[in-house]
């Protein structure tokens, strides 16, 4: 007796002790206390409660999960159901803390707290949703703006990952988290200007209350403004202000946050910056990719967007095995995704393997009807890059939803007209046709009453028109020119050109319709010729013939000086031009850019000092030549001169001529310059 007794008090101390403690935040101590208590009695629920909860607070989630699962019999679902979710929830087993919560009799609000974070981490917004919204109605406590905040944060997810237009909460903006929120909630909806002036508020938000407590440094306040600084990032990048993006990233990424989701993504944001230049820093920046968490702090579409660049990335740098496997793990993880098996063709041509890659995509099309069409269009041009047109035209044409679209028509026609297919031109263009004729049939639902074709539809048939009478099929463009004209009779250019088009093929016709036209009076417009003229941009102006009067000279005058002109001095002829001469049409290129300029030759008597025999002078034997005279012609004639002077004649261009008479000497050349006569015309 004296021992229970004994044992008793010492436990009653020891309860005292971790009261004491737990008071106090010192867990350490208390789970001291706590293991003497249970080796008094190593079933008491109470003491095996408060380790769990003293483990927890240490941050030892997976030693207090096997507290709670060695003693299932005495710690039941109903006594500790929210410490384990909890732990499960924290060792990132978020299906099991599920179970566990939906498994516990007893909802009680922590549990809703946590489930709402457990639908959230699983991306089960709608129903996230509602767990909050029912939270926020039924509790208050200090707690109401932290349910708020994450509230918001489940909007700006549906409207970022789900495309959901986000309705309006009716949430006071009185933090920056709620700001934050609300600017990626507008980031879903393409709202890029209106959020950057919420991410704007937020920071200023932010500033505000971080420097009113005075333990908090610049850099921790610059460390909290990171997320918003890499949202602002993200929308310089989406608006096309790829620098702006770039240099605020990596002064994130000098700041080295803690945050390695946020790293993570601006690691990602990068790469697609660089795409397939900066390769190095690419590889370096997938690192930060890679670090240990990352996979619980972002959203499947994230890491999926991650991954997809890490294998472009390795087709970039050449890396086909690593291209291969990643695009290949990423079909097996998303089937009916089309990245990866547009990453797989890519590295295939890049490999010079085309009909490979068409096959690739082939075999993807008939898996997945639903991806046809953005598929084939690459099959498309793929078959284009290859020089197979005809075959591109083919694969586009199968495209049944996209056939009647103006744009593939346009393609389909200029595609044919290159080939020189005009007949397969106009049988796309009246499928195109017939295709809206059919679809108006069925919007009208037999009504009798007369419906107008769209705009769509006309403009199909005026530019099958066109076709036509640009490739000479005038009787196939008059039907379709007739269908118009009866759309708007009013359409004087419609009519224009059914009778042009009558006019090559039935005159009579062609008179009959012209009556139509309206007559010349009102044809006629207003224009005001001299006004037109005299306007600013005419690029003519009409001179009026006459001189001026005496009292409109005055007035000239009299509005300011007239301008003298200067007149334009004669340019001088040389000495010795010739008018019966044909000038030399190069005469105004330098002489080293003429035709017949065959160099100089350079240190030609230097050359000859010393050859030949003792006594031998280096005079030419041209010169002693008697047959080689002034008259005899020369070796070559001079470009210009074969038309207007006969073969014998020696007369060299005026440009090359010298003054007629004795040859010069050099200081008479001088005397010449110095006076600024020059010859040149």
């Amino acid at each position: 007796k004296m021992a229970a007794a004994a044992g008793a008090a010492a436990a009653a101390g020891l309860w005292s002790e971790v009261n004491r403690c737990g008071q106090n935040g010192d867990f350490a101590r208390a789970l001291k206390s706590v293991n003497k208590i249970l080796q008094i009695n190593k079933d008491d629920v109470t003491a095996l409660q408060c380790k769990v909860v003293c483990l927890i607070q240490n941050g030892n989630f997976k030693e207090a999960l096997a507290v709670i699962n060695t003693h299932t019999k005495v710690l039941t679902s109903d006594v500790i159901a929210f410490e384990k979710a909890y732990c499960e929830y924290r060792l990132n087993r978020i299906e099991s803390a599920l179970k566990t919560i939906q498994s516990a009799s007893q909802q009680t609000d922590k549990l809703k707290e946590l489930y709402g974070q457990v639908l959230y981490r699983l991306e089960r917004y709608d129903d996230c949703l509602a767990a909050y919204r029912d939270l926020i109605r039924n509790s208050q406590d200090e707690y109401e703006e932290e349910r708020k905040t994450n509230l918001s944060a489940v909007v700006a997810a549906q409207s970022t990952w789900e495309k959901v237009v986000p309705e309006d909460l009716g949430l006071r903006e009185a933090t920056y988290e709620l700001c934050y929120n609300s600017a990626c909630a507008l980031i879903g909806q393409g709202k890029l200007n209106e959020a950057m002036k919420k991410l704007q508020k937020a920071e200023e938000l932010c500033r505000q209350s971080l420097s009113e407590d005075s333990d908090v440094t610049e850099e921790d306040i610059e460390a909290e403004l990171a997320i918003i600084h890499g949202q602002m990032a993200y929308i310089m990048q989406l608006q096309g202000r790829t620098e702006d993006a770039l240099q605020l990233y990596n002064q994130i990424i000098k700041l080295k946050p803690t945050d390695v989701g946020l790293l993570a993504v601006i690691a990602n944001n990068i790469i697609t910056i660089n795409k397939d230049q900066n390769v190095f820093d690419s590889k370096k920046k997938v690192k930060l990719t890679n670090a240990e968490g990352v996979e619980h702090k972002l959203s499947k579409k994230q890491l999926q967007a991650i991954e997809f660049n890490k294998a472009l990335l390795a087709m970039y740098t050449n890396q086909a095995d690593q291209c291969r496997k990643l695009s290949a793990s990423l079909q097996s993880q998303s089937p009916e995704h089309l990245l990866p098996v547009l990453i797989q063709a890519a590295q295939l041509c890049r490999e010079k393997q085309h009909a490979k890659a068409v096959g690739l995509l082939q075999d993807f099309a008939d898996q997945h009807p639903a991806n046809a069409a953005e598929i084939k269009l690459t099959m498309a041009q793929l078959k284009i890059a290859q020089g197979s047109v005809t075959k591109a035209c083919m694969i586009l044409r199968s495209i049944e939803e996209l056939q009647h679209k103006p744009g593939m028509v346009s393609a389909l026609v200029t595609m044919y007209s290159h080939e020189e297919d005009i007949d397969s031109a106009i049988e796309v263009f009246t499928q195109a046709i017939q295709w809206y004729q059919q679809y108006q049939a069925r919007t009208n639902h037999g009504c009798c009453v007369f419906q107008p074709k769209s705009p769509v539809h006309l403009s199909l048939i005026r530019e099958a028109a066109n076709f036509k009478l640009k490739h000479g099929r005038k009787k196939e463009a008059i039907s379709d020119l007739e269908e118009l004209w009866k759309q708007n009779p009013k359409d004087v250019h419609t009519l224009a050109q059914l009778i042009s088009a009558y006019s090559l093929v039935d005159p009579e016709k062609a008179k009959v319709l012209s009556k139509h036209l309206p007559s010349s009076d009102t044809m006629s417009l207003k224009v005001d010729v001299d006004a037109l003229e005299n306007s600013h941009g005419a690029t003519y102006v009409r001179k009026k013939a006459g001189k001026l009067t005496g009292d409109n000279q005055q007035k000239e005058q009299g509005q300011g000086e007239v301008k003298k002109k200067k007149k334009k001095k004669k340019g001088k002829l040389p000495k010795n031009y010739d008018p019966k001469v044909t000038p030399d049409p190069e005469r105004w290129l330098p002489m080293r850019e003429r035709s017949y300029y065959r160099g100089r030759k350079k240190g030609k008597k230097k050359d000859q000092v010393g050859k030949g025999t003792q006594g031998s002078t280096t005079t030419g034997s041209s010169e002693l030549d008697a047959s080689r005279t002034a008259s005899s012609p020369p070796t070559s004639p001079r470009p210009g001169s074969g038309a207007a002077v006969s073969a014998t004649s020696n007369v060299i261009p005026p440009r090359h001529q010298k003054p007629a008479g004795a040859p010069a000497t050099k200081k008479k050349q001088q005397q010449k310059k110095k006076k600024g006569a020059k010859g040149g015309w």
